[in-house]
């Protein structure tokens, strides 16, 4: 099979506010329409406020690197997931944000990848146990990978901040409310469209504050049991303990346990679900090229073992998890704000404007990439990919406020990617072809279905 990856249709290039306001709600990305593949900037008015689509790196990168603090992240799409992720590092802005990350961004330094690559080990060696048995059971029935890839996914999160498995009914619980959570679309909220005032109700869906409501119960007497372990002197050297002990350098304070809830609940939805979005896309574009897919089971079989130096040696695995992050980029799109007049490619933009970055859209500008809708995991060797790969491939954001676990994701990808396929083979089924969506994230729209067979019965 070498067809196209599957790509979301477009909407017609002008329809009202209220036609646009339900094609949003069915998939974010379907709203939009087909010029903004190629467009530099594009403009979009509605009467309560006007938002600009910038592809043209030039504006990427003075937006995200050059003036972040000029263009604050936007809360009305952010207001949707307050109710989860609380005054989390995802939604705060100034010196609340950099107070935030001075705390938190020791724990992601190069030197904790090393101590956290066992747990990520285990978790990847877990999950091909766990595949090989549902595959046992289902024999050649398809098999639904955004499970499985959400499973390993969450139990990498649970043992590199606390230590414990997914097994563990704390975290099985937090990952089962969570899958419920995801499927209340808790981003899609009136102040994403309507200027409401901060006391204006969000109605938020009951799902989404139920389930909410359970995650962060869940999340608090994990954080409380982590402040008695560190108190009494026996709490393991993880990320939870790491972050619960440092000071902010520049007042000396650390997170309360409330705090750290926030920053958990964040670093679940986003070392969670975008791990798990990016490795079942992953694992559906090898399904279809199943050349790439031999190369990287054969890399993968030359490691004598899985220790962290061998990391450095899944180069396959990595240009193919890079290239599946260019066409699904987890996280679509990013909404910044102006706080001061503006002048952007000859257009006067007003304080309040919506900016918005999608690396859906950049990873895939017609003018900037080669084959830009095709998967190619061999163009990051090409000079159009390295190019690109600096200007114009943003799927941890980038500027001060990239994601601070980007290296983490890109140990973790290629290190689960290459077990599962040492382990396995896996063939899309025909009939099957997922159609991508985004809400939290890009996710299929009924989801990614395989055939799985065990690589010792080929």
């Amino acid at each position: 099979m070498t067809q196209l990856p599957p790509k979301p249709p477009v909407r017609p290039d002008k329809v009202s506010l209220w036609r646009y306001m339900r094609l949003f709600r069915e998939d974010i990305l379907s709203a939009q329409p087909a010029r903004l593949y190629r467009a530099w900037m594009a403009e979009f008015r509605t009467p309560f406020f006007r938002s600009y689509l910038a592809n043209q790196p030039e504006l990427v990168r003075l937006v995200l690197k050059e003036r972040p603090r000029d263009f604050p992240k936007s809360m009305r799409v952010a207001e949707g997931l307050r109710p989860l992720l609380g005054n989390s590092v995802f939604l705060t802005n100034g010196d609340v944000w950099e107070r935030q990350r001075r705390i938190i961004d020791p724990a992601f330094e190069g030197g904790r990848l090393r101590d956290t690559f066992p747990a990520m080990r285990d978790a990847a060696q877990a999950a091909v146990a766990r595949l090989g048995g549902q595959v046992e059971a289902h024999g050649h029935t398809p098999i639904e990978v955004e499970e499985v890839t959400s499973h390993v996914a969450a139990d990498v999160i649970f043992r590199t901040l606390f230590s414990i498995p997914i097994e563990n009914e704390t975290a099985s619980r937090v990952f089962h409310e969570f899958r419920e959570y995801q499927r209340s679309q808790p981003i899609l909220n009136i102040a994403a469209f309507l200027p409401v005032p901060r006391w204006f109700p969000r109605f938020h869906r009951r799902s989404t504050r139920r389930t909410a409501a359970a995650i962060r119960g869940l999340i608090t007497a994990l954080t409380a049991a982590r402040r008695h372990e560190i108190d009494a002197g026996n709490a393991p050297d993880d990320l939870a303990t790491k972050i619960m002990t440092t000071a902010d350098p520049e007042t000396g304070a650390h997170f309360s346990t409330d705090e750290m809830v926030d920053q958990v609940a964040i670093f679940f939805l986003a070392g969670h679900e975008t791990s798990a979005s990016a490795l079942a896309w992953t694992l559906y574009l090898l399904a279809t090229h199943p050349d790439w897919q031999d190369r990287i089971a054969e890399e993968a079989q030359a490691l004598d073992e899985m220790d962290f130096s061998a990391v450095s040696r899944l180069r396959i695995s990595r240009d193919v998890f890079r290239e599946a992050l260019r066409l699904y980029p987890p996280v679509p799109m990013m909404v910044r704000e102006t706080s001061c007049p503006e002048r952007l490619r000859d257009r006067d933009v007003a304080p309040g404007a919506q900016i918005v970055i999608s690396p859906w859209h950049l990873h895939r500008h017609t003018r900037l990439w080669d084959n830009p809708d095709g998967f190619d995991p061999a163009r990051w060797g090409t000079e159009n990919g390295k190019g690109c790969l600096r200007e114009a491939f943003i799927p941890f954001s980038t500027g001060a406020r990239v994601c601070t676990g980007a290296g983490f994701a890109m140990v973790e990808g290629p290190l689960i990617l290459s077990m599962l396929v040492r382990a396995f083979r896996f063939k899309a089924v025909a009939e099957r072809v997922p159609v991508p969506v985004a809400h939290l994230t890009v996710r299929a729209k009924e989801g990614i279905w395989l055939q799985i067979t065990p690589r010792d019965q080929l």
